[in-house]
């Protein structure tokens, strides 16, 4: 069957190759097989090809993150799911491949009508999401949350469970075009990255006090939200999209008392709340709450040209079925 191998840590162009695997065996105890639909490439994936992710498994391997697929027969003992329905395959189950076996433990069905190029994109992102509005800060409905890389598939899960529980974001762009679509939907103010942001930030907020900022890109750009931070603010780092050292004022550090915690959702603490957190984003996804923008998407045999777009920017998924 047709399948992507990292052969090589490093450049991602050069490690991953389009392959033939063996099939899978048949569905043990507890266990389904699932065909993989799509699968996105995201910047842990990228990570992980690098050889810089938590995550370095023996080489060659197949890797991928995330991603969704149809259940194709169950074995013995599974009764929370069946034959034809929709799952998220397990975070880091090494999805860029057409088929595999994997535990019926935690999986559910999706919503049968959703979309499942979005529905691809539900185990890393909308948990991600809510866990770093819940987990740092006690937050009351009116509070302002300040992130950058608003466009991102977890900026815009952000602002949208933000908008449940009542509270406000203030969100850094790039690009002049993404301000009024961010506001769109939902986005209580979009500013962009300019070297007065930081003006542009004082005057959203005014006289309220912000006390949390969530950092996806790291380098300068966390500076620019420890700036804004009221006294005893976090920061929260939970990408490194410029794969630049994060540099802040130290002034900012010493007279706020600012804390800055760093956010993987492989740790433990968090694994009882990812399930409920890509649950509710698939209800959101099925009744149209919420559509994160494809750039594009490619057959496996394209794995090369996939990445080389998605390290250019945008979403890019895999059509592993395709």
């Amino acid at each position: 069957m047709r399948a992507v191998h990292l052969t090589a840590y490093g450049n991602p162009i050069d490690g991953l190759e389009f392959v033939e695997i063996a099939e899978p065996p048949e569905p043990g105890t507890n266990q389904v097989l699932v065909g993989v639909e799509f699968s996105p490439i995201n910047p842990n994936d990228l990570s992980v090809a690098r050889g810089t992710y938590a995550l370095r498994p023996p080489l060659p391997t197949v890797i991928g993150n995330e991603g969704v697929g149809r259940i194709l027969s169950v074995g013995s003992g599974v009764k929370t799911v069946q034959a034809g329905d929709r799952v998220l395959v397990p975070l880091s189950s090494f999805a860029w491949r057409e088929r595999m076996v994997i535990p019926a433990e935690g999986l559910f069905a999706l919503p049968p009508g959703a979309d499942p190029q979005q529905l691809a994109m539900l185990g890393i992102n909308p948990p991600t999401a809510v866990l770093l509005l819940s987990e740092f800060v006690s937050l009351n409905p009116g509070d302002w949350v300040l992130q950058n890389a608003a466009n991102s598939g977890v900026g815009r899960w952000v602002i949208a469970f933000a908008k449940l529980r009542g509270l406000r974001t203030l969100n850094i762009v790039r690009r002049p075009e993404l301000v009024g679509e961010l506001k769109a939907v939902g986005g209580d103010v979009v500013v962009l990255d300019s070297p007065d942001v930081g003006r542009q930030i004082k005057e959203a907020l005014g006289q309220t006090d912000l006390r949390l900022a969530l950092d996806g890109v790291s380098g300068p750009a966390t500076g620019v939200l420890a700036a804004a931070l009221a006294m005893r603010g976090t920061v929260v780092v939970y990408s490194a999209m410029s794969r630049a050292p994060i540099a802040a004022s130290p002034l900012d550090a010493i007279f706020k008392s600012l804390t800055l915690r760093g956010f993987f959702m492989g740790h433990p603490e968090y694994t009882d709340k990812i399930p409920p957190a890509s649950k509710q984003a698939a209800t959101m996804i099925a009744a149209g709450q919420l559509r994160i923008p494809v750039a594009a998407t490619y057959p496996l045999r394209a794995i090369k040209d996939a990445v080389a777009h998605a390290q250019l920017g945008g979403k890019v998924l895999l059509d592993v079925a395709g």
